[in-house]
């Protein structure tokens, strides 16, 4: 199954769920971002890889905007070369538009992420041949203020299903690209690789996640990334 079929079965699953208060809006960039996210698998997801690392969801001004995993328009347009038309969620919220390759908002994680990827290997393509970057949930969540909420934060009957096709969605991931390694980036995308991925072969860890909320990632990211990634065996 390729990786863009994979996507599509995920995006089709997710649209028979529902989700109660405190969540009021729920954005999927499968669905209005699908052109630059198929770029993506289509020009980086070529097996195998080494390494796939693991994000939790989208962020406002990452993924939410361009459909990529920290998805920060500069390093997507401007580092990995993909620019495609973006459309909107069904629902748009007013305090957070979505804007694609316009957007002028810079997510901080993704500037950190794809800022520590091209220090250590230069060009996307020398970095893309040993790793690929996905999320472990494709779905934006929103609370009536607009504040992020994170899939962690879910009641347990709405994150049951939506952790279950999502664990399904991380298998077939994982048993097409072939990897050694998978490392979830932070602590939740760790958890949710250990649980889905139990009993296939890639080791499975994980790293500091580098957002700014995290007071760990503000003393120097990269040098910890590195750090961690060589204590699980991970040398570049």
């Amino acid at each position: 199954m390729t990786l863009d079929r994979i996507a599509l079965e995920l995006t089709n699953e997710l649209q028979e769920l529902r989700f109660g208060p405190p969540v009021a809006q729920v954005y999927n960039p499968l669905e209005y971002a699908r052109a630059p996210h198929r770029q993506y698998l289509q020009r980086y997801g070529k097996r195998p890889k080494d390494i796939v690392l693991v994000g939790m969801n989208p962020g406002p001004w990452g993924m939410a905007q361009t459909g990529i995993p920290f998805g920060e328009v500069g390093a997507v347009r401007d580092w990995m070369g993909i620019h495609a038309p973006v459309g909107q969620p069904r629902r748009l919220h007013p305090r957070r538009p979505v804007l694609g390759f316009d957007c002028t908002r810079r997510e901080v994680s993704g500037q950190r992420l794809w800022g520590w990827a091209r220090k250590n290997f230069g060009a996307a393509e020398v970095f893309f041949r040993r790793f690929f970057v996905a999320n472990y949930c494709p779905l934006m969540f929103m609370a009536e203020s607009g504040a992020n909420l994170t899939p962690d934060k879910l009641k347990t009957a709405e994150a049951r299903p939506l952790f279950a096709a999502c664990d399904r969605a991380l298998r077939r991931t994982i048993a097409h690209l072939k990897p050694a390694h998978v490392v979830g980036i932070g602590r939740f995308a760790a958890q949710r690789a250990h649980i889905a991925l139990e009993g296939l072969p890639p080791k499975i860890g994980g790293i500091t996640h580098p957002s700014p909320a995290n007071p760990k990632a503000n003393r120097g990211w990269e040098s910890l990334a590195n750090q961690e990634l060589a204590a699980l065996g991970i040398r570049f």
